[in-house]
């Protein structure tokens, strides 16, 4: 067994589940616990499977909730220094310390194999992943998101991913002609903010290959986009090629299906 869901993604929080026969872990808790606990029961998972949160930097949206989580099931986060000292008021009196790792190491969670790599984004040490289960490396799970340009380091990382979860952020047009002040606009749209959908085809592109089986397009803004357009998108790109593939749309307030990664 190795699977995914993504359980929240968007700008009011982001959390995604990943398990494996032997443990389950969150990447991200950026809800409250009683949202995320309530989307692993819909799921039938129990939420006493997690045995560890990954944390991939200090924003609210991926980080709120974490040490609620943590208190209630009694569990590590994993997070490198710089997170930490960016959201540790905010996750409070931890069960035990947080288990760091630097950016760009490769770590253990149980039967887990997680890969950090830097991210370009407007947090103090902000990091994306890829994760496989033991030794099995016919598959490969990539997590992508909070990026504002997909660096050379991003596309080498995600090859090979059997399953990707990828921002697709915002429509361009959409942002500039929107209520956003031009800061927040320019923040978006810049090398640290997050990727467009124009953006996130360009990346699949530069790492489509065969087995890339399932792609979720993920941390959708509710006011710069919209899930269809976001799904046509990427969808008028996967066409050209002429292949099947899964296309999922991950949404704020429901969580995916579980997904064989």
């Amino acid at each position: 067994m190795f699977q995914t869901s993504v359980l929240a993604s968007g700008s009011k929080g982001n959390s995604i589940l990943v398990r494996s026969a032997e443990t389950a872990i969150l990447v991200d808790a950026g809800l409250a616990g009683k949202t995320i606990f309530a989307a692993l029961e819909s799921l039938r998972i129990p939420k006493e499977s997690i045995k560890a949160i990954l944390v991939s930097h200090e924003h609210s949206d991926h980080s709120k909730g974490a040490g609620i989580i943590a208190r209630a099931l009694k569990i590590p986060i994993y997070m490198n220094e710089g997170t930490y000292e960016g959201c540790a008021e905010k996750l409070g009196k931890l069960p035990q310390a947080p288990i760091f790792f630097e950016t760009g190491s490769t770590f253990e969670i149980r039967d887990l194999v997680v890969h950090s790599f830097t991210s370009s984004h407007d947090a103090i040490d902000s990091c994306n992943f890829t994760i496989r289960k033991g030794e099995d490396e016919e598959r490969k799970l990539g997590v992508a998101t909070d990026l504002g340009y997909a660096t050379r380091l991003t596309v080498n990382r995600l090859k090979g991913c059997t399953t990707l979860v990828l921002e697709s952020n915002h429509d361009e047009e959409m942002l500039l002609n929107g209520s956003y002040d031009w800061a927040l606009k320019q923040r978006v749209k810049s090398s640290v903010g997050h990727l467009s959908n124009a953006q996130a085809v360009d990346l699949v592109k530069q790492i489509m290959h065969h087995n890339l089986d399932n792609l979720i397009l993920a941390h959708l803004s509710e006011e710069n986009n919209c899930p269809e357009l976001a799904y046509r998108v990427m969808n008028d790109y996967l066409s050209t090629l002429k292949r099947e593939l899964n296309l999922i749309v991950a949404g704020q307030y429901e969580h995916t299906p579980l997904i064989n990664i």
